[in-house]
């Protein structure tokens, strides 16, 4: 492996880097975008419940906030929730764009890497190329040993900025669909609690 790294270049040091972060968010997301940490089964309707049983004080709001993504932006809604539909309904929505943030960290880096490294690749298939044409214009082609480092290098950069390049356009590709389905069942779960309330006591939310 070292031995494939030096025939590469000082650009392999780079894409060895690249390769090293992406590797790190991928896992890091798709763990911390777990569904069942976002979007917990039935929280919805359990803050229906504490709502309708007078029990959303201070400290179940506070816990219902750090409990998940969701409970963030419920809890949110349901501090406004003496006050009109459009209020509760705008505090959600802003409360929304922060936690949507918050999925989203670090997928604009994983798709920086999945551009970049190619571009990284294709920069050392030049300085590979331009090290061969110097080589031939200094011993001629008569040697093919002197050639030879050039264009390992050439190919070893572009091969490996490839191999970075597509799991980590993959890894965004699915992470931010990841991060779109959970917005929406966001949406839905927090518009569904809103109309609830605001249809009076005596209504029940539906289970999901």
């Amino acid at each position: 492996m070292f031995e494939i790294v030096r025939a590469g270049g000082w650009l392999m040091l780079p894409l060895l880097l690249c390769s090293v972060v992406a590797v790190a968010i991928i896992i890091e997301r798709l763990w911390t975008l777990r569904r069942r940490r976002v979007l917990p089964d039935d929280l919805t309707v359990k803050v229906w419940e504490w709502a309708h049983n007078r029990k959303l004080d201070e400290s179940h709001l506070r816990a219902l906030s750090e409990s998940s993504p969701l409970g963030q932006i419920l809890a949110s809604g349901l501090l406004n929730r003496s006050r009109s539909r459009d209020i509760m309904k705008e505090s959600i929505e802003d409360t929304g764009r922060h936690v949507v943030h918050e999925l989203e960290r670090y997928l604009n880096s994983l798709g920086t890497i999945a551009a970049v490294t190619p571009l990284l690749g294709l920069l050392g298939t030049v300085i590979g190329m331009v090290k061969v044409f110097t080589a031939i214009t200094t011993h001629g082609v008569g040697n093919p040993t002197v050639l030879a480092g050039g264009i390992s290098e050439a190919l070893l950069t572009t091969a490996a900025g490839l191999s970075i390049a597509i799991p980590s356009l993959i890894g965004y590709r699915y992470l931010r669909g990841r991060v779109d389905s959970l917005v929406v069942q966001m949406e839905k779960e927090a518009m569904k609690l809103v109309d609830t309330i605001h249809r009076g006591e005596s209504a029940q939310v539906p289970r999901t």
